[in-house]
């Protein structure tokens, strides 16, 4: 292969494996989550987050900082840090199958959000592939069925409150680097979920710690993956992509848990992801990024 379809197949070959680390990361967290509180776990997370981008911070210094829209900043990191609280809590309640495909619920609400929010008109041709992803939902979740928790709640929450955020960054791409605007996030992610940690800190042990650093590892490898393969090909080619990752999410249930999908979770399951598939070709305004935060 060469020009186009090489890049295609880098691409999505590129997304593939961030899915796969972002799943492996979806472990880390559920372990975590047996002996340490949600609050420490998000910190953690954002902690590791920010260590990655420690030596870009300090080569630029001030000026990678300096910015006129800070209170934008500030929307979308308190947008993002309480959809990663929601989404770790599903996790931790939920097995990671049910908690990434709610979670992967971002680009049906979207449109929604840009709406409401930018006064944008949402196009006619979006009403399809909404209807038929919320209709996935519910068949996963099937209503009177015992899976409508409160964590599932929470997860979809957490898909709502991504969209939120993603509509915050596509503000900000418009003036700010994205390095800018990733380095905000980390900055205020780690500062605000270290506030609760006088009042959460549990002492993690020594095993913990291993899986800690190897959560921080798979979240950041993920985000790299995923920043290198829309650097490959657009969203509307390779976007769905990360749909693999309700797979390996449903793989690791299995491997740690012995749980295996049921047959309405598939079939949800292939709903929600037709219908994120035809948002990503349908959609054209930018990118749709779903990075777990």
């Amino acid at each position: 292969m060469t020009g186009p379809s090489q890049s295609l197949a880098r691409g999505a070959l590129a997304m593939i494996l961030s899915s796969l680390a972002f799943a492996i990361m979806g472990a880390c967290i559920q372990v975590c989550a047996q002996t340490l509180p949600n609050g420490m776990v998000v910190f953690f997370r954002n902690v590791s987050g920010l260590a990655f981008l420690s030596p870009i911070l300090i080569r630029g210094g001030r000026e990678v900082l300096r910015t006129t829209h800070i209170r934008e900043h500030i929307l979308r990191g308190v947008a993002g840090l309480s959809s990663m609280y929601c989404f770790f809590y599903a996790i931790a309640h939920m097995r990671l199958a049910d908690a990434t495909l709610l979670n992967y619920t971002l680009p049906l609400f979207i449109p929604v959000v840009e709406a409401l929010w930018l006064s944008e008109p949402m196009p006619a041709r979006l009403g399809a592939p909404l209807v038929l992803g919320f209709l996935g939902v519910m068949v996963v979740l099937r209503p009177g069925s015992g899976l409508m928790t409160g964590a599932a709640v929470f997860g979809l929450l957490a898909g709502f409150l991504s969209a939120v955020a993603q509509t915050g960054v596509r503000r900000l791409t418009k003036t700010e680097p994205t390095v800018r605007i990733v380095i905000y996030f980390a900055l205020m992610g780690s500062g605000l979920s270290a506030l609760a940690l006088p009042f959460v800190w549990v002492t993690p042990a020594p095993a913990v710690w291993a899986v800690i650093v190897l959560m921080g590892l798979a979240a950041t490898t993920g985000q790299l993956l995923m920043t290198k393969a829309y650097s490959h090909a657009p969203a509307s080619q390779i976007g769905g992509f990360v749909y693999t990752g309700v797979i390996f999410a449903a793989f690791v249930d299995w491997l740690r848990l012995g749980l295996a999908p049921s047959p309405t979770f598939f079939a949800g399951a292939a709903l929600v992801m037709a219908s994120g598939v035809l948002m990503f070709r349908l959609a054209s305004r930018g990118p749709v990024v779903i990075d777990s935060e």
